[in-house]
């Protein structure tokens, strides 16, 4: 999967602001995906991404199969999030997926850093208690991560528990070796610094702390994106939105299975369907 251009990505932020904007005034997501198709730049491949995903919507009632087929657009770790928003049983809110969907493509736009990306990451799912096998699992194939650094998280994922976040930042980080060289020590045996002397330098600082506070420094001192946090639910009606939700993909899918059993799905109707939603000739 080759990383994309940026205006891919200011897109992308786009796209995922409005549908939950707009998914929250109860709006139909299929209605929804039409209308901010027509807003998306024609030039950019996300419009042609939003027409497979609407389709793929029409089929399974959920996003997250048709982003995993998209593998050359949205990355594993993109559709891992939705996939988890998804789930009937998580705790996980879709608009708290897209709402870090769309943060993340805003840092990408603005020329994100690989140690960014990772961090960004790694907090979203510390934060959201999401599965971690699956999820550095995900962060591992993004196409942003070379080989060392695919090494470095296939290693972090065994260690989990083990040894703390900010220890391993700080064994490969540049601070580390120039420690190691002061101290007139050999570096031969050091991994590769992937990350920087400044983070070294904070991660030293944070260590046996709370990691969320070795995030909140790389922040502040770094210009790393936060991560959203779940909100806390203070009211019953604030719930209504994603059961509504969870009701519509239940009800599509009860659909589709009734059309099966009475013959199979009639596939022309879709098409039939999204034909007269598009928009017509201005002569007309």
């Amino acid at each position: 999967m080759p990383i994309l251009e940026k205006e891919e990505y200011v897109e992308q932020a786009y796209f995922f602001h409005a549908l939950a904007e707009r998914i929250t005034e109860n709006m139909a997501t299929q209605d929804v995906l039409a209308v901010v198709k027509q807003e998306i730049l024609a030039t950019a491949k996300l419009a042609m991404a939003i027409e497979f995903l609407s389709s793929e919507l029409r089929l399974h009632g959920v996003f997250a199969p048709g982003m995993a087929r998209l593998h050359h657009y949205f990355t594993p770790f993109q559709s891992y999030l939705i996939e988890e928003a998804e789930n009937e049983r998580g705790r996980f809110d879709f608009d708290l997926a897209l709402l870090i969907l769309e943060r993340e493509a805003k840092f990408r736009a603005e020329g994100a850093s690989v140690q960014g990306i990772f961090l960004f990451q790694y907090e979203v799912i510390a934060h959201n208690r999401l599965r971690y096998s699956r999820g550095l699992d995900a962060m591992q194939a993004d196409p942003i991560f070379d080989a060392s650094w695919q090494d470095f998280i296939k290693q972090f994922k065994t260690q989990i528990g083990l040894i703390e976040l900010s220890d391993m930042i700080y064994i490969y980080s540049q601070h580390y070796r120039q420690v190691q060289q002061r101290q007139q020590k050999s570096c031969d045996d050091a991994p590769p610094p992937l990350f920087g002397e400044k983070e070294g330098k904070i991660a030293l600082a944070n260590r046996r702390r709370d990691p969320m506070l070795l995030f909140a420094a790389l922040q502040r001192h770094l210009n790393y994106p936060q991560a959203p946090r779940p909100r806390r639910v203070t009211d019953a009606t604030d719930k209504i939105p994603a059961m509504a939700k969870r009701i519509e993909r239940l009800e599509m899918r009860l659909k589709l299975l009734e059309e099966e059993q009475k013959g199979g799905i009639d596939l022309e109707r879709f098409y039939r369907e999204a034909q007269s939603r598009a928009p017509r000739p201005v002569d007309e």
